[in-house]
């Protein structure tokens, strides 16, 4: 198993947001904008990146879900919901701005997806256990 970096954290975070930008944004260039524009009809080009987005949703999510767990998700989520709410609270973005509070909230979701891409690295440097997945490759 390879050692995790700082390098190879950020490029998780980089793939996740490009996951979760691409397939929505408010700026209105995503593929749902690219849906709802020729709605009801899709072309074969909206057809496979649909599927190439479903593919990396299905990889981020499982892996995800697997290495957290879902009360290791409701944990991240309460602890980034509560950022948010200090980051309100100190008057650094009004709650009556929804676009920078979409946006917050897809650079958040990102990096739960990048935590949980990351975390069986990080949970085995931390505590020098291996989780049930990580085998021996010998």
């Amino acid at each position: 198993m390879e050692k995790l970096t700082f390098v190879g954290f950020l490029l998780r975070v980089a793939f996740a947001l490009a996951l979760v930008l691409l397939t929505y944004n408010p700026s209105g260039y995503s593929y749902v904008h690219l849906l709802q524009a020729g709605f009801p009809a899709i072309t074969p080009l909206e057809a496979v990146l649909g599927i190439l987005l479903l593919i990396g949703w299905f990889v981020f999510l499982r892996a995800t879900l697997s290495s957290i767990g879902p009360l290791g998700l409701v944990l991240l989520l309460a602890l980034f919901g509560a950022l948010i709410w200090l980051i309100v609270s100190w008057g650094w973005v009004k709650l009556s701005n929804t676009g920078a509070i979409v946006w917050i909230s897809l650079v958040v979701l990102s990096l739960i997806l990048a935590v949980g891409m990351s975390w069986s690295y990080l949970y085995r440097r931390w505590s020098g256990q291996a989780t049930v997945e990580d085998g021996d490759d010998n």
